[in-house]
Order: C-alpha cells, then structure tokens, then sequence
C-alpha cells in the first residue's frame, strides 16, 4: 500500500513537474547526464546572498530522474546553498541505506527511499542531486577565480 503511495507521488511528479524549465541569467548551470539509461538533466538557478533564489530544471528522461528533479527544486528553493549540499548529502545517504528520511521532515522525499531497493535506478533519482552539486562547486570556483570566464558544468553520472 505504502509502495502504491510512493509510485503515485512520483508519478504525480513526472507528469506535473514542478519548476520545469530555466532560470535567465542563472548563476548556476549545470548539466547531467546518465548514458546507460539516456536521463540527461540540467539544472539553472539563481542566486541571492549566496541563497537559492529561483531554480529550475529542464531535460528528458525516465520518470524517476524527472520527478527527482522536480522534488529537488521544490525542497531547495530558498534554502542557502550550504543548506542545498547538506540535503544533497543526505539524498545520497538515504539511497546507500545509511539513513531514513522523516517523512514529516521532507514531504515528498520520502517517496524516493523505495527506490533503493532497485540499484540501477539510483543513478537515475541522484542525477538532478550530483548536478546541482557539480553546480554549486563550478560557482564556488568561479568565484574565487573572478577573472576566469563563466564555466559550463557538465559530468556524466558514470563517472561519479
């Protein structure tokens, strides 16, 4: 029943994602990409005081890494993106079994910890989560290289 529950509110995700698209002018852009099941992602966002302004994400896929990346910009926006990697890091704990999340705590989350249970799907649920990562690291960089042009970060799931 409770499996039902979770199918359904993924489900609900991927046909109505919830901040589909891009952010204008982002200072994060970040692309994704799974090869082995043709997921590909790429998350945009704006910032302000080093917090997540606006985000969105845009791309195709399975309805797995959809419906990630559309809970993802929900649960981030408005957070401070050291708020934004500590839910990232615990995101991929849940997925290695080392946590549980509340319910309560993260609404919706919770639908992804059955996932689990189908390892070669977790690379779909984690590809929106490690590209916002790779983002926030390419912004971080980038300003601490203020002379460096604006980077592009793109990774392919396989390799992290």
């Amino acid at each position: 029943m409770l499996d039902d529950l979770y199918r359904e509110i993924i489900l609900d995700h991927y046909r109505s994602p919830m901040n589909r698209g891009r952010v204008e002018h982002p200072d994060i852009h970040a692309e994704g990409k799974n090869p082995l099941c043709g997921d590909e992602l790429i998350i945009t966002a704006s910032l302000e005081d080093e917090s997540i302004l606006e985000i969105k994400f845009d791309g195709h896929g399975c309805s797995i890494s959809q419906a990630s990346a559309s809970m993802l910009t929900e649960q981030v926006k408005g957070r401070r993106l050291t708020e934004a990697e500590d839910l990232v890091e615990l995101i991929k704990s849940m997925f290695k079994g080392e946590v549980e999340i509340d319910p309560d705590e993260l609404g919706d989350l919770e639908a992804l910890q059955g996932i689990r249970r189908y390892p070669v799907r977790i690379k779909c649920a984690t590809l929106a989560w490690n590209a916002l990562q790779v983002g926030i690291d390419t912004h971080r960089s980038s300003l601490e290289d203020a002379e460096a042009a604006p980077e592009l970060a793109v990774f392919t799931e396989h390799s992290i």
